[in-house]
């Protein structure tokens, strides 16, 4: 009778755990994905509990901070300064009173398979929507950045423009003080072609040593733009970037604007006769 009545008191104990299991897996909020700045800026971390709402006074729903994860960087999105989360579809549908309606949906196409085609063929299926490939957004979502382009390449050709008027200054007052010597030069025998390119591999030279100095400043600068704005919008985008394309242009532009001045100033003065030079003519 004792080992019955055990029994018994076992069996009548088992119906009473469901319940409360039951209760225990419908009550768990459901989950939800947190972008690192967001969790930091609102100081949570994974297991702790949030109400989510469509409105600030709106009671919303708990969910339970399931992952926090590291945004990708995305240049349309740095200036908008938002933050994000992830829900699944079945809660986020519940959160906005909205089943069974998306906004926007993304569509992979197997390796070969024409996406202008793709969309022509999905817009002439149904309406209600309206496809676009990804080459047509990218370009949509960059006109900001052509528009700042463009502007960046009107300074520099501004820029480039004032440089050589300057460099040519330069070169023919540094010529101009070279005139005793040059006079002094065509006064034992050395020829006009001699004087000419000692004076044009000086130029040269200068202008070596001013693209090695411009490359370094321009290294320090980019360095500090980057340090400076990742910090502030928290992001590891690459905002000032020196390839070796725009290294090997800007040594050549400048070594071709240095020939050009110096050969203009050079000129100008073997040009002129020896008694002018010397002051007497």
């Amino acid at each position: 009778m004792r080992i019955v009545g055990r029994a018994v008191r076992r069996l009548l104990r088992i119906p009473l755990l469901f319940p409360v299991v039951l209760a225990a897996q419908v009550s768990s909020p459901p989950e939800v994905a947190l972008e690192r700045p967001l969790a930091e800026a609102l100081d949570l971390a994974v297991g702790d509990t949030v109400r989510l709402g469509t409105a600030a006074d709106s009671v919303g729903r708990l969910f339970t901070v399931a992952a926090i994860y590291q945004p990708n960087a995305d240049p349309a999105e740095i200036a908008k300064r938002e933050r994000h989360l992830r829900l699944h579809l079945p809660d986020l549908a519940a959160l906005l009173a909205a089943p069974d309606r998306v906004d926007r949906i993304s569509i992979g196409l197997y390796p070969g398979v024409s996406a202008d085609s793709a969309v022509s063929l999905l817009n002439r299926t149904a309406y209600g929507y309206r496809v676009y490939s990804t080459e047509s957004i990218a370009t949509e979502s960059s006109q900001t950045f052509l528009v700042v382009s463009r502007f960046h390449r009107a300074i520099a050709v501004i820029t480039i423009v004032a440089s050589a008027v300057f460099l040519l200054c330069i070169m023919l007052l540094k010529v101009e003080e070279r005139r005793m010597d040059a006079a002094v030069m065509r006064f034992v025998g050395v020829r006009r072609r001699t004087i000419f390119s000692a004076l044009l591999l000086e130029a040269l030279l200068v202008a070596a040593l001013g693209s090695l100095l411009g490359i370094a400043l321009a290294y320090l600068a980019g360095a500090a733009t980057n340090a400076y704005y990742q910090r502030f919008f928290e992001t590891s985008l690459t905002f000032s970037l020196i390839t070796p394309g725009i290294v090997s242009f800007s040594v050549a532009l400048s070594l071709l604007l240095g020939a050009g001045a110096g050969g203009i100033a050079a000129w100008r003065l073997v040009r002129t006769r020896p008694l002018v030079l010397w002051g007497r003519g």
